[in-house]
């Protein structure tokens, strides 16, 4: 989830604030959307390999967690750059806080719908009538588009869905509450299957493949400051070592997830899931070089703009984004 919800223990633990340097020049702050997990590792790489030093950068890479929103802290000066899903930034630049996405390493969309398969839903069509989980704080939005789409109502009436506010973990699932919960590919998932529910007995919708996926990890920095040639190019240069970093993450997904468990200083993580994280993670970034593909960034606020009665945002954003920094990064 998103954002990658690992449960409101490990974000608490975790906001003891891991700090991962790279020595050289020019300083950048690098606030994640998250706790640390393999989710980040591209960035933990670039550093613990020196790809942001040989490119005369020293990143301080500071966790997230339940209780912190990287767009308010770059708003207040606490960060360069940011790792958002571009819901929340678009939602937070309307706001008055404008972001501009200035890379993309995320090209797919790891959120689904995870049932049981008792439930007897085989298809979108079957979930009216049930009770489904949905992640808040701007998460639920896809859902509520996909569902619009659908014509379901959200509401509990009949004919429609019951919507269940869903906390950081699977237990609606696990404790039949309800029918099916929000999942991310590469962490919530696999907390049901290791809760002893096997993959036979589940139902998943991914988000991508219903058309309704939006733009997740992105970095986002402040408008204002890309009217500055040294910030740009400061960017330029984190973008270029944090994609190197994120290649090598993908062609050594163990050593990667050993990486950042090197730098979860809470010891919530464990080898087994960062692993594996890892590599659900590396499918996700496939096929990115860093660049936002504008297609993805139509379909995203299409998307939003369709989110029922309460969409995220309300116009069609402006100048939200550029290929300034990637065109500096990769040339």
């Amino acid at each position: 989830m998103q954002k990658m919800l690992t449960g409101l223990l490990a974000g608490a633990f975790s906001l003891a604030a891991v700090t991962a340097m790279a020595e050289g020049d020019d300083h950048v702050t690098l606030q994640l959307k998250w706790v640390t997990q393999a989710q980040f590792a591209g960035y933990y790489v670039a550093a613990d390999k020196g790809f942001y030093e040989a490119e005369e950068l020293t990143v301080d890479i500071k966790p997230g967690g339940p209780d912190i929103a990287p767009p308010q802290v770059i708003a207040g000066g606490g960060a360069d750059v940011i790792i958002d899903w571009m819901p929340s930034a678009l939602a937070s630049r309307e706001k008055g806080v404008p972001l501009v996405n200035i890379a993309q390493p995320f090209k797919t969309s790891g959120m689904m719908l995870t049932c049981r398969k008792e439930t007897g839903i085989k298809s979108p069509a079957d979930f009216k009538d049930k009770t489904l989980g949905v992640w808040f704080f701007g998460n639920e939005y896809p859902f509520l588009s996909w569902m619009s789409q659908l014509g379901i109502k959200t509401d509990g009436s009949a004919g429609g869905v019951t919507v269940l506010k869903q906390g950081f973990n699977v237990d609606p699932l696990l404790q039949k509450q309800a029918d099916c919960v929000s999942t991310m590919t590469y962490n919530e998932y696999w907390q049901v299957i290791d809760a002893g529910i096997p993959a036979d007995e589940l139902v998943v919708f991914k988000y991508q493949d219903q058309g309704v996926a939006t733009l997740e990890d992105g970095l986002y920095v402040l408008e204002k400051n890309l009217k500055d040639p040294a910030f740009v190019s400061k960017m330029a240069r984190f973008v270029k070592a944090s994609m190197k970093g994120w290649k090598y993450a993908a062609e050594h997904p163990d050593e990667a997830a050993d990486i950042v468990l090197e730098n979860d200083s809470s010891g919530a993580q464990t080898e087994k899931h960062q692993r594996r994280m890892m590599r659900e993670i590396s499918k996700l970034t496939a096929g990115s070089n860093g660049t936002l593909d504008p297609a993805d960034y139509e379909r995203t606020v299409n998307t939003l703009l369709k989110g029922g009665s309460s969409p995220v945002i309300t116009k069609r954003p402006e100048d939200a984004w550029t290929h300034m920094i990637t065109n500096k990064a990769l040339k």
